[in-house]
């Protein structure tokens, strides 16, 4: 299971560079569940996801998705690809440490989608979450704004949808 929330970020954080990278190709075979394809640095994953059932009924803040990974080869991956509907996402993933323990995932688009980023953290439990203070630099919650969902973005030909 997967608790995340996803935020808009006021400022990016000095020195990006200093943190762990991720280089990030994906791209969905199905959003209704979600089916997902990455290659993540030199790692290929096949991704199914579901909202947990009922999560969708609360008036929350929090993403609760049921998710399974499955490892590919780079060849799986590579006939996978060619098979994605719309585009793929290409985008770094910066590994943040918080200070309250929590671990930011920050997204730095490219492609079409240059020029958006925001950043996920994901918990333990819903209490954890519940009680997450977000850092300073953090902007708004997006958690349940389908315009910050990857397999939404993978739609979007330019960021007009931002707009």
């Amino acid at each position: 299971m997967e608790i995340e929330k996803k935020f808009k970020i006021k400022k990016l954080p000095d020195n990006l560079e200093q943190y762990e990278q991720k280089h990030i190709e994906q791209g969905y075979l199905c959003v209704n569940p979600v089916v997902r394809i990455r290659k993540s640095n030199d790692r290929y994953i096949l991704t199914y996801k579901s909202l947990v059932s009922g999560s969708e009924d609360k008036n929350t803040d929090v993403r609760i998705n049921n998710e399974v990974e499955v490892f590919l080869t780079k060849e799986g991956y590579e006939h996978l690809r060619e098979k994605v509907d719309d585009n793929l996402i290409k985008k770094t993933r910066y590994i943040i440490p918080l200070e309250d323990g929590h671990t930011g995932e920050l997204d730095v688009f490219g492609g079409v989608l240059d020029g958006l980023y925001f950043i996920e953290v994901e918990f333990e439990s819903e209490k954890d979450a519940k009680n997450f203070v977000p850092p300073v630099w953090f902007g708004e919650n997006v958690s349940d704004d389908k315009r910050y969902a990857n397999s939404y973005l993978s739609k979007c030909n330019d960021l007009s949808v931002f707009l």
